[in-house]
């Protein structure tokens, strides 16, 4: 495996997602804005997608590699087996589990949006739309699970490309019902769905090679089935830590108008860096490094180790301080269009401006909890996160009648930075991972350039403030010329200092 090509390939398609999910959500803020309609639909969107990046990014291949690649060491068939009986448990339990929310739906919209209940038709409407897009829910999980085949295969572009897809419908959804007013959210709901579905059999048409499923409702819950869900149970809490953090927000910003939407359109600008940063990393060190660790290669453990992490800090250091400095300029760029007024830009900027702090920790998350998982260890991960779920909400109710909606990404910044520093004691402390002096070198030099590349960053943003102005036409092109520019400057320093070397692109790890 060649760690840097690996992570490319993985995230060329994620980047070509994010950007068709960035030229869904302008149009979505063109077309509904923040108001109330939009709430609605960002509520019942957000618990498919929330469970996407459960499932996708991170804790099924958390659980599943490890597992299906130590099957795979000692025979196809084991290995054939033992996935056969995780899809039957896995498909039976999420059937069972999509039924029962579909007719317990105005209980489920409570607990995930308690503050609608005082606007009578938000809610009917909020109920509606999270009925129609709540099947995504088996979809997706399916997909994963044949994306998680694919991966422990060191395959990982498919996986990495089926998003495009979802993205692709509701675009097109928006352009052919541009016109339809209210409907329009009914439509997108729906497109949800049916993504989901497209998803799944386009992820199978390629996992087929490595595995074809019997179905089979009298399959027996082995030994190995109970580990790998004991596994996998906590492993959906402590990978997607984030994402969960972001759910609880969600709750708590319902009892305040517009601000689901706001916490929406700044957790959609800062997740474009974290599917890189963070996702994509963990994702593709996972089976390399479970397989080492099974055969004990400690000089090679050692080594993904700590390249991962370096890169993991080569690329989220220096977007998390871009969105520090620009958080208004790039939202307003972004997103600052038709019914997504001046206020609206101000209001999600300053939670990006939250969130961009936190940004490093997300990603070292995602990479710290990979080095545990890899060990199949999934239950400190698991703890850690309670904790930092615990500290958010505590921190969020505690001041949100004081601060308002700004408070939910201080609280998840905070939490987040407080579980980083936890998984790094645990992996200190156990021996699994100890920064190399070679390595505190290199991250000081990535400090000290992501500092001079932001700093350049800022300058140019005050040089052409008038081309940035929110009823500027030329924003949009303005800043995406910058980042340019700025990312350019910012390989270039690097390759100068030896930050980044030209040779880790052919390292094979």
């Amino acid at each position: 495996m060649n760690l840097i090509k690996s992570t490319g390939t993985f995230s060329i398609f994620v980047i070509i997602s994010r950007v068709l999910g960035y030229l869904r959500d302008v149009l979505i803020a063109i077309y509904l804005g923040s108001g109330p309609i939009a709430d609605a639909f960002f509520v019942a969107f957000r618990i498919p997608s929330t469970f996407r990046r459960l499932f996708a990014e991170g804790s099924f291949n958390a659980a599943f590699v490890p597992s299906y690649s130590s099957e795979l060491t000692k025979g196809k068939n084991k290995a054939k087996n033992f996935a056969n009986d995780v899809f039957n448990f896995l498909m039976l339990g999420l059937l069972i589990l999509v039924i029962l929310v579909e007719i317990l739906m105005p209980g489920f919209v409570f607990l995930i949006a308690p503050g609608f209940y005082e606007d009578q038709s938000k809610l009917e409407l909020t109920t509606l739309l999270t009925r129609i897009t709540f099947p995504f829910l088996l979809f997706i999980s399916l997909a994963s699970f044949f994306s998680a085949i694919l991966n422990s295969h060191n395959k990982f572009g498919v996986a990495a490309a089926a998003p495009i897809i979802l993205n692709f419908i509701l675009i097109l959804i928006i352009f052919l019902e541009k016109n339809s007013d209210d409907n329009l959210v009914i439509y997108l709901s729906y497109g949800v769905s049916i993504a989901g579905l497209i998803q799944l059999i386009f992820v199978y048409f390629f996992a087929k090679k490595y595995f074809f499923p019997k179905l089979n409702l009298k399959f027996k819950i082995t030994k190995k089935i109970k580990i790998f869900f004991n596994k996998f149970l906590p492993g959906i809490f402590s990978s997607g830590v984030t994402q969960i953090n972001i759910l609880v927000g969600t709750i708590i910003a319902s009892f305040q108008a517009s601000a689901v939407s706001y916490l929406y359109y700044a957790d959609r600008i800062y997740q474009i860096n974290l599917a890189i940063a963070g996702i994509a990393i963990g994702t593709v060190i996972l089976p390399s490094l479970s397989k080492y660790i099974k055969t004990k290669n400690r000089e090679k453990i050692n080594f993904i180790q700590n390249k991962s992490f370096e890169l993991c800090l080569f690329l989220s250091l220096p977007a998390s301080l871009a969105l520090i400095v620009g958080s208004e300029q790039i939202t307003s760029a972004l997103f600052g269009y038709g019914a997504f007024d001046i206020i609206s830009v101000k209001n999600s900027a300053e939670a990006l401006f939250y969130f961009a702090l936190g940004l490093p920790a997300f990603a070292i998350i995602k990479v710290f909890s990979t080095f545990l998982f890899a060990r199949h260890n999934t239950k400190s991960p698991f703890y850690f996160s309670l904790i930092s779920v615990i500290i958010n909400i505590s921190i969020s109710i505690l001041f949100f009648e004081r601060i308002g909606f700004i408070i939910i990404p201080i609280a998840t910044t905070i939490s987040s930075w407080i579980n980083a520093f936890l998984l790094f004691l645990k992996l200190s402390k156990n021996d699994y991972f100890n920064l190399k002096n070679i390595l505190i070198i290199s991250n000081l030099k990535i400090i000290l350039v992501s500092i001079i590349s932001t700093y350049l960053f800022y300058m140019f943003i005050n040089f052409f403030e008038e081309y940035l102005a929110y009823n500027s036409e030329l924003k949009l092109f303005t800043i995406i010329s910058l980042v340019v520019i700025t990312i350019i400057i910012y390989i270039l320093i690097s390759l100068l200092t030896k930050t980044f070397k030209y040779s880790d692109i052919k390292l094979k790890y």
